[in-house]
């Protein structure tokens, strides 16, 4: 246990005032490859067929497992303070919000 500790690094972590407003997106298409996970933020709005995507990160597939966990948590937490947050009732969950990615095309 000791041991762990002595191994934990703190990160200090800087927020530029231009991204600290941060970038809204109600949709991500995730691909991979061998080597990484990458997901593309977007937003699909009411009448508009084409998405643009806003915002690309790339993860190793370590790094992909950790932020699951970590968006896992948080859901945890946030569900035990304001309620179930509960989603559409779709078979698939792809369209359920009424949209879903392309088949044969991902923009990588």
């Amino acid at each position: 246990m000791n041991r762990e500790k002595k191994n934990i690094q703190q990160i200090n972590i800087e927020l530029d005032s231009d991204v600290s407003s941060g970038e809204y997106a109600n949709f991500v298409v995730i691909t991979h490859s061998p080597a990484e996970f990458v997901l593309d933020f977007t937003r699909i709005l009411p009448g508009v067929p084409k998405a643009k995507v806003h915002s690309r990160i790339i993860m190793a597939p370590p790094h992909g497992k950790a932020f699951l966990r970590a968006l896992q948590d948080n859901i945890a937490k946030f569900e035990s303070k304001h309620g179930e947050i509960k989603l559409p009732n779709r078979e698939d969950g792809f369209s359920a919000f009424g949209v879903k990615p392309p088949d044969d095309t991902m923009p990588n």
